[in-house]
């Protein structure tokens, strides 16, 4: 019997070196990996810095896709893709980067280790996960707010203003 696929959204990003390439590339590999399968991928969007402000601007995205890999399998994929995209890695917690991969719903699982926390932690204070997240997702519930990813917007952008500007992925 075949595994069950699974539904996962990750926020995609990048503000080091082509910032559009680096999210292609990362989508590609995704693409080619046996276990997964791209399904959606969101308007690419310029996003002010959080956290850290003294870097550059980040290109931001998500990803839809199904997978057969269990949290902890995909996570691991995801931080060996990292890896083959930057060897260097980033230098510091909310650092410059060449790629950064988060998932972010993994069907309605909730899941929390040392290692990862699903639904992401922070997904809904964060207007760079949210505006991409509802291109290709806006009524996916978050399984323990039982919000839906575009009331998790709404409530955001009446508490603050973050930068995030639509890209042509073209340009």
């Amino acid at each position: 019997m075949k595994p069950a696929l699974k539904r996962v959204f990750l926020s995609i990003g990048s503000n080091v070196g082509d910032k559009k390439q680096n999210l292609d590339q990362a989508v590609s590999l995704l693409q080619n990996h046996d276990h997964i399968t791209v399904t959606s991928v969101s308007s690419y969007y310029q996003t002010e810095p959080q956290n850290y402000m003294d870097q550059d601007w980040f290109v931001n995205a998500a990803v839809r896709l199904d997978t057969t890999l269990e949290p902890m399998e995909l996570l691991d994929a995801l931080k060996q893709l990292e890896t083959d995209l930057d060897k260097e890695g980033k230098p510091f917690r909310f650092g410059p980067r060449i790629i950064d991969l988060d998932i972010i719903y993994f069907s309605d699982a909730v899941f929390k280790t040392q290692r990862l926390e699903i639904p992401h932690p922070r997904m809904h204070e964060r207007c760079f996960v949210l505006i991409p997240l509802c291109d290709i997702g806006a009524d996916t519930i978050h399984p323990t707010l039982n919000l839906t990813t575009e009331e998790l917007l709404d409530r955001i952008e009446e508490q603050e203003t973050q930068k995030v500007i639509l890209l042509d992925k073209e340009a």
